[in-house]
C-alpha cells in the first residue's frame, strides 16, 4: 500500500533549490521497541505512546520552522516497511527517508549522505527525544546553514550530547570515534569540528529525554511550570494524564 508521505529515494535528486533538511531520526513508535529505558516506570505501550507524542510535537515545531526558513521536513525512519505507522503521527508535509547502517554513528552518516544525495543543500539531523525544543531553534539552524561559508550547527543537550547537528557539507569525521550515549558526545564533536577548521554555531540548550530522571525534568518543565500552550501540547497532555496515576 503506498505511503501517505513522499518517500525519498537518494538515487534520484528530487529536491531542487537551496533547502535545508530538518530531519528527525526516528524509530517507528511500537510497544517494546522504543523508549525501553523508560520501562519501568512506563509500560511498553505507554513508552510507545510517549514516543508518538514526542514526534507529533517535534513535527509541529519543525513545520513551523520551515515557514520561517529555507527548510523542508523529513523523518529518517526505521525499520523499512513501517511507513504506514507514521500516517497518524506525522503531518502530510513530512517526507520519509529509510535509515541505513548498523550502529548509531553509521546511521547518522548515511542519513546525511542520503539527504545530500536527494538534493538538499544543507542537513540538520534531529533526535526524537527533545519535544520541548522551540521552533525558533530549528529555524535558526536552517538560517545559519544558508550562510555561504562551511560551518556546523550544534544544539547542545543538557546530558553532554546534542539534539541537533547541522551540516553544509558532508564531514564523516564529525561522526567517527564518538562515544555515543555518553556525556562526551558534544565535546568530542566540537573537537573534530576544530580539527576540520569548521566554525561551530551553537543553539540554545535543550532537554534530551531518555531515562527516568530526564522524564521527571520534562514533567516539571511542561506540567508543573505550565509553559505556553504552544509548547509540546501532545507531550504535555500525555504527561499530565500519566502523572495523575504514576509517580516518576
Amino acid at each position: 500500500m503506498p505511503s501517505a508521505h513522499q518517500v525519498l529515494d537518494p538515487g534520484q535528486r528530487s529536491i531542487s533549490g537551496n533547502s535545508c533538511a530538518l530531519a528527525i531520526m526516528t524509530k517507528a513508535p511500537r510497544a517494546g521497541q522504543v523508549k525501553t529505558r523508560l520501562v519501568p516506570p512506563l509500560t511498553p505501550e505507554e513508552a510507545a505512546e510517549l514516543n508518538a507524542a514526542f514526534l507529533r510535537d517535534l513535527s509541529i515545531s519543525i513545520l513551523r520552522a520551515c515557514d520561517m526558513s529555507p527548510a523542508k521536513a523529513v523523518a529518517v525512519y526505521t525499520p523499512h516497511g513501517s511507513e504506514a505507522v507514521y500516517e497518524n503521527v506525522l503531518p502530510s508535509g513530512f517526507m520519509l527517508l529509510p535509515q541505513r547502517g548498523r550502529d548509531f554513528g553509521e546511521r547518522l552518516i548515511f542519513a546525511a549522505e542520503d539527504l545530500f544525495a536527494a538534493g538538499f543543500s544543507s542537513v540538520c539531523l534531529i533526535n526524537s527525544d527533545s519535544p520541548s525544543v522551540p521552533t525558533e531553534s530549528f529555524a535558526e539552524a536552517a538560517i545559519e546553514l544558508a550562510e555561504p561559508t562551511d560551518r556546523v550547527v550544534l544544539g547542545p543537550a543538557g546530558d553532554g550530547g546534542y539534539y541537533l547537528i547541522g551540516l553544509k557539507r558532508m564531514h564523516r569525521r564529525l561522526f567517527e570515534e564518538i562515544d555515543w550515549s555518553t556525556e562526551r558526545v558534544l565535546e568530542q564533536t566540537e573537537q573534530h569540528a576544530a580539527e576540520l577548521g569548521l566554525r561551530v554555531h551553537k543553539l540554545a540548550t535543550g532537554l534530551d529525554v531518555d531515562d527516568r530522571a530526564s522524564l521527571a525534568r520534562l514533567c516539571d518543565e511542561l506540567v508543573a511550570n505550565k509553559p505556553s500552550p504552544d509548547v509540546a501540547p501532545n507531550t504535555r497532555k500525555f504527561l499530565a494524564d500519566l502523572t495523575a496515576r504514576v509517580k516518576l
